[in-house]
């Protein structure tokens, strides 16, 4: 496992959930004059939106000596744990392709979801892969490559009734990627599942149990080396996170995807001892608030004050386990240019002043900027802090200029 991972360098995204309450805002007159030569520094602290668990703050809470129950309730007060195993469609976002692609192996088997029959694939000499395709009525079909690609009628049938989905004897299988050079293996079943009734579409979608998915998803989202009670309280948010999409998502055919836009999740590559242990630890935990999963968001550095989520268990409040010496997103400074505002506003002329017109009011700098205003020597322009962000690839919207 890296030292850090894709996951941990950015924040886990937003999805979209009722806001309680809005955010405090603290208005501010702050007004930085935008040297002759264009460049500027901007400092700031953590990484992400900061809802929700700091994850090197988790890490800096093991290091100090606290358990997994006693992080969670730091950063998701008021939630409680409740139990539950259960299994959860997720969306394999690298196979862009209409059809299921997977390796030959002995055992396989193919499951028509519309008439709820297995059927199991033969050992033919010279086949490579299997896959679920569709036709151009939309139906699924079965077909095996030897040279070529021939297709295979399950009991002499032209198409299955419905969606396919493919399992194997070891209960893992190699998913070939597009372009056919590179595979990715998962546990459970692959499924060419339909967007839309009646679509000739295909979206590959793993199913399996919440736990075997957990194992795919801890290392992706924590390094595996870190302390046993940082990992067990990722493997508990992420288990969370996992269920109230679930939930939230019943309908749809599939509950949740594999990238940072939900939480990141890599099959069988990113199994380790150390995070499948963290999996095992808490089998079946996960926070409950109002007799429902939490929204447990986490991003990888609070900088040292959480922020509001909108939600009662996702508060504002100081960090103090955020700041330590393993952590290099705390604080940090980058380089800005002007050109790469006016460009994105050549409107307003030559950029002349920033103005920061409100913050959420909590620690250094008055904390997270929220609006600001670009004063150019034609027009001025309102954004909000987190376009500021994007704009310069800041790490987080609590900065300063200087």
């Amino acid at each position: 496992m890296p030292a850090k991972s894709a996951a941990l360098a950015a924040a886990v995204a937003l999805v979209a959930v009722p806001l309680l309450s809005a955010p405090a805002q603290a208005r501010t007159a702050e007004r930085f004059r935008v040297p002759a030569g264009g460049t500027f520094t901007v400092v700031g602290h953590g990484y992400g939106h900061g809802h929700g668990m700091s994850q090197y703050g988790a890490q800096g809470a093991a290091r100090r000596g606290l358990s997994s129950g006693a992080i969670l309730s730091f950063y998701y007060p008021g939630t409680t744990v409740a139990t539950k195993v259960q299994s959860i469609l997720v969306l394999i976002t690298a196979d862009s392709t209409r059809d299921t692609n997977v390796l030959a192996e002995p055992g396989l088997t193919v499951r028509d979801l519309g008439s709820r029959t297995t059927y199991a694939l033969p050992d033919i000499d010279g086949v490579r892969r299997w896959r679920l395709n569709v036709d151009k009525r939309g139906e699924t079909v079965v077909g095996y490559l030897t040279g070529r690609w021939h297709r295979y009628r399950p009991d002499g049938l032209a198409h299955l009734a419905g969606d396919g989905q493919l399992r194997a004897a070891d209960g893992t299988l190699a998913l070939v990627l597009p372009g056919g050079t590179t595979t990715a293996t998962y546990r459970g079943a692959l499924r060419g599942a339909s967007p839309t009734a009646g679509s000739t579409d295909r979206d590959t979608v793993n199913v399996l149990s919440v736990e075997q998915y957990l194992r795919g998803v801890v290392s992706a989202e924590m390094p595996a080396g870190w302390s046993p009670a940082a990992l067990q309280a990722q493997a508990v948010a992420a288990r969370t996170y996992a269920l109230f999409e679930k939930a939230d998502n019943r309908r749809r055919y599939y509950q949740i995807c594999d990238t940072g836009a939900c939480q990141v999740y890599r099959g069988t590559s990113a199994e380790y001892p150390s995070t499948d242990e963290a999996v095992r630890e808490t089998r079946g935990q996960y926070l409950a608030y109002a007799g429902r999963p939490a929204f447990t968001q986490f991003g990888s550095s609070s900088g040292g004050w959480t922020t509001d989520g909108g939600q009662p268990y996702l508060r504002a409040q100081a960090d103090p386990y955020d700041d330590w010496s393993g952590n290099p997103v705390h604080s940090w400074s980058r380089k800005a240019d002007e050109r790469v505002l006016e460009r994105r506003y050549p409107r307003i002329g030559d950029l002349r002043t920033i103005r920061i017109t409100a913050r959420d009011g909590n620690g250094d700098f008055g904390g997270r900027v929220q609006s600001m205003v670009l004063v150019g020597s034609k027009a001025r322009q309102t954004i909000s802090g987190s376009t500021f962000q994007s704009l310069l690839g800041l790490r987080s919207t609590w900065f300063d200029l200087r």
